[in-house]
């Protein structure tokens, strides 16, 4: 049964990788990762009617650091139900994990889906701890364009300011296949989510690497042919110019959908990605 669940997923992911799937497939595989959804559909962003979930390891006598996920989709896609999978893998590692939804094109341009973000990140904050987590150690992860998300939010400050989140509540960062660096936009996806900003050198996150960064995890597949991998060396490069903690993963011959997949359990042993950002952020936040 499991030979053929992991055939008919292959099958699928090859053509259109539907997240949806992998949190399906992920479902069905039988043992038990010790993770569970306790809340879902919350409402963090009334005026946008915007809603996250919530997921967290079975059993804990103390409280947990805590992961933020952001969902890739070019902007243009997903949904937290959708990334179940990565917020049970996050969860099985021991973070109780936040799924937010945000807004998307071509309902929004630049910069509304990360003002959603930091709404994210204050609802967290405020509300965390009532789920096992601890709002002083929390961290965001992401991946393609929810990895651009995360890396705005920890880098540019005016967001998290603009919510009334101090900068600071952001101690790391674990982000996958993210474009970070990726001006003038030669991607339709791009064009369409970030083209119309005016000030177009304000939408890359290499531009906002202070010393005040958080530690970050950057991981990217060598064979990645989406998101250029170019993109994760520069910002790693720029963050450790500037003296801040950052690993650099590149896996070789592993493609923009293989780091997205390793994190359902069917495809856990595509990459590390993973256990990698697991192991970062537990090294960061602590156990």
């Amino acid at each position: 049964m499991r030979k053929f669940i992991l055939a008919a997923a292959s099958l699928a992911l090859v053509s259109c990788s539907p997240p949806g799937l992998l949190s399906s497939v992920n479902s069905f595989v039988p043992g038990d990762n010790g993770a569970r959804r306790v809340a879902e559909g919350v409402v963090f962003a009334p005026g946008q009617g915007l809603k996250l979930d919530v997921w967290a390891p079975r059993r804990a006598d103390h409280k947990l650091p805590v992961v933020i996920f952001f969902y890739g989709g070019g902007w243009v896609a997903g949904s937290r139900g959708g990334y179940a999978f990565a917020g049970s893998g996050y969860a099985g590692q021991g973070f109780v994990t936040v799924i937010p939804d945000y807004r998307l094109v071509p309902g929004v341009r630049f910069p509304a889906f990360l003002e959603d973000g930091a709404q994210a990140v204050k609802w967290t904050r405020d509300n965390i701890a009532r789920f096992g987590g601890d709002p002083n150690r929390i961290a965001v992860a992401g991946h393609s364009a929810g990895a651009y998300n995360g890396a705005m939010l920890a880098l540019d400050r005016r967001y998290l300011q603009n919510a009334g989140v101090a900068r600071g509540t952001i101690k790391a960062a674990a982000l996958l296949s993210g474009p970070y660096d990726f001006y003038p936009f030669t991607e339709q996806r791009g064009r369409d989510a970030l083209g119309a900003w005016p000030r177009p050198a304000e939408t890359q996150p290499v531009n906002f690497v202070t010393r005040a960064a958080p530690p970050m995890l950057l991981a990217t597949g060598g064979a990645d042919d989406v998101v250029n991998p170019r993109n994760s060396r520069a910002l790693a490069a720029r963050l450790a110019g500037a003296g801040v903690p950052v690993e650099l993963k590149v896996y070789l011959g592993k493609s923009h959908v293989d780091l997205a997949k390793s994190l359902s359990r069917p495809f856990r042993t595509t990459t590390p990605a993973l256990n990698d950002s697991a192991a970062f952020l537990h090294r960061i936040l602590g156990n």
